[in-house]
């Protein structure tokens, strides 16, 4: 593939993507940024962080969030032996973490009547 075939097609400028770029940098495609905006992704399903006015936020979705904490298990196994010793630990304490927090949500969420 030559160059141009491996390009992101960019905006023309002046449109609203364009400002929204130059507003807030984006930062560059690393495995240490895929893993924590996944891990992000899950700690918003789990309502672990919330943006906006405490009266919007939404409860936890745990099917999300277990399907978040699933497709970083999936990463743990397609990349095992394929790391180095940081981003295997970044990975692997972050599954951990996720893990433990996606219980303590459950746990106090309300049973429903059966």
């Amino acid at each position: 593939m030559s160059d141009t075939e491996n390009t992101v097609p960019q905006p023309a400028e002046g449109t609203a993507a364009d400002e929204l770029e130059h507003e807030y940098p984006i930062p560059p495609p690393t495995f240490e940024f895929l893993v924590l905006r996944m891990v992000t992704e899950a700690q918003m399903f789990l309502g672990l962080l919330h943006f906006g006015e405490e009266k919007d936020r939404a409860k936890p979705n745990l099917k999300a969030a277990q399907h978040s904490i699933d497709l970083l298990a999936m990463l743990v196994a397609k990349t095992r032996g394929n790391l180095d010793l940081d981003e295997s630990r970044l990975l692997e304490n972050s599954l951990t973490e996720l893990r433990f927090r996606y219980v303590q949500v459950a746990e106090s969420q309300p049973k429903a009547n059966a």
